[in-house]
């Protein structure tokens, strides 16, 4: 995120509070301008857009939100159309759903979609994903990988995001499915990148500053690889067990602000 930008990113771990408080959501309609904001809930990600989209509509028209619109992209070449690009044009939220987050770069990738996605946020509209919407926001994403393992070679895919927040990767459905092993091994991987893994039901909200701020019942975990000063990850088989030292852990639950450019967090005084 070098280039100042004006909008906000709400990146969501999955599993989001829909029936209860909906802290996270409701806090997702603030950001877009409460009643008079205009949410363009996209779907790319699933197969089951019709229902995913009635849901996420039934929960903002109960949040008070007026102007709601359902975009599905199933297509490359639907990624062009006049229709699309004009939703995007009067949003103040994009909201990509969760589902498979190849399909959304896949689809978007090059198109006139992502390049008005992209305008929409350095001019101040609010983008924001949930599971593998949260995954795509990053420059680099990871698509799959094991679940409670330890960190092992060659067990880890990625692949390019939409690049909305630079030098980070995302992992969501943290703590829940145990995926620490998998954000060490991209870690490992690529150093250079912060690793953040959202639980469920928790978000962090980014600024136009790389700073952070979490929200939801969960917490968020930081590893940070610049410091890492071992690794055998080039010298292993295939699946073998990677070995890392002096990585940096952080874990922040509600409240708690985290800065991207310092790598260091705001801590509560």
């Amino acid at each position: 995120m070098e280039e100042k930008v004006k909008g906000k990113l709400m990146i969501i771990g999955g599993a989001e509070d829909k029936e209860g408080e909906c802290i996270i959501l409701r806090k997702l309609v603030e950001l877009a301008g409460g009643r008079e904001g205009s949410i363009v809930i996209m779907t790319v990600a699933t197969e089951h857009s019709e229902t995913i989209g009635r849901e996420y509509t039934r929960i903002f028209e109960q949040l008070g939100v007026r102007k709601i619109s359902v975009v599905h992209i199933d297509s490359r070449c639907h990624a062009n159309h006049g229709e699309v690009i004009n939703s995007i044009d009067d949003a103040t939220c994009i909201f990509f759903t969760g589902g498979d987050q190849l399909r959304i770069t896949s689809l978007l990738g090059g198109t006139k979609a992502e390049e008005k996605l992209k305008q929409a946020y350095y001019r101040g509209v609010v983008i924001a994903g949930t599971s593998a919407g949260a995954s795509v926001m990053s420059e680099t994403m990871i698509t799959s990988g094991n679940d409670e393992d330890a960190p092992r070679k060659c067990t880890l895919k990625m692949a390019p995001g939409l690049g909305l927040l630079r030098d980070v990767v995302i992992d969501q459905h943290f703590a829940q499915r145990g995926r620490i092993g998998r954000l060490l091994t991209a870690i490992a991987q690529n150093p250079h990148m912060l690793g953040v893994g959202i639980d469920e039901d928790t978000a962090i909200i980014v600024d136009g500053d790389a700073v952070f701020e979490v929200i939801g019942s969960h917490a968020v975990t930081i590893l940070d690889g610049k410091t890492l000063d071992f690794t055998n990850v080039s010298e292993l088989k295939p699946d073998e067990i990677l070995a890392l030292t002096n990585v940096i852990m952080h874990v922040l639950p509600a409240g708690y602000r985290y800065d991207i450019k310092a790598r260091m967090p705001v801590i509560r005084r």
